[in-house]
């Protein structure tokens, strides 16, 4: 289960949506919590979310904080950093600059592909980062 969260991961750093869809199962569901978008489950609009986020953001770097393993998931904890480009992903359209926040990752995986991807982040750390109006 590591190796293939691990190569996610390494697919988001490198923003290859090929590769990121490719840890996917077809059957997959993917949910930014919170977001606009809500639980995607359909490829193509998963495909679309990831390329509106490769655009709108730029990691720097992630400090792993921990991560749990039971029988067929995983929960990952770390600590973002980087650049936001655009703000819209967080509320925050037009808005840009440097942001860190927590970011926990809730996998459910089965037959060596992800089938459920939910993301957790700390929405109010990036919306006061970057001096949004939502926040």
């Amino acid at each position: 289960m590591d190796a293939l969260i691990d190569a996610h991961f390494r697919f988001e750093a490198m923003d290859d949506v090929d590769g990121v869809m490719s840890t996917l199962s077809p059957d997959a569901v993917h949910e930014v919590i919170p977001s606009p978008v809500g639980t995607v489950d359909d490829p193509a609009a998963q495909r679309a979310y990831y390329e509106l986020l490769f655009r709108s953001i730029a990691g720097e770097r992630v400090e792993p904080l921990r991560r749990y393993h039971g029988e067929g998931f995983v929960v990952d904890e770390t600590l973002w950093h980087g650049y936001v480009e655009d703000g819209a992903p967080f509320l925050c359209d037009g808005k840009r600059g440097n942001v860190s926040f927590r970011l926990l990752h809730v996998f459910e995986i089965r037959d060596g592909k992800i089938t459920r991807e939910q993301v957790w982040c700390d929405l109010a750390a990036i919306q006061r980062q970057l001096a949004c109006d939502a926040a």
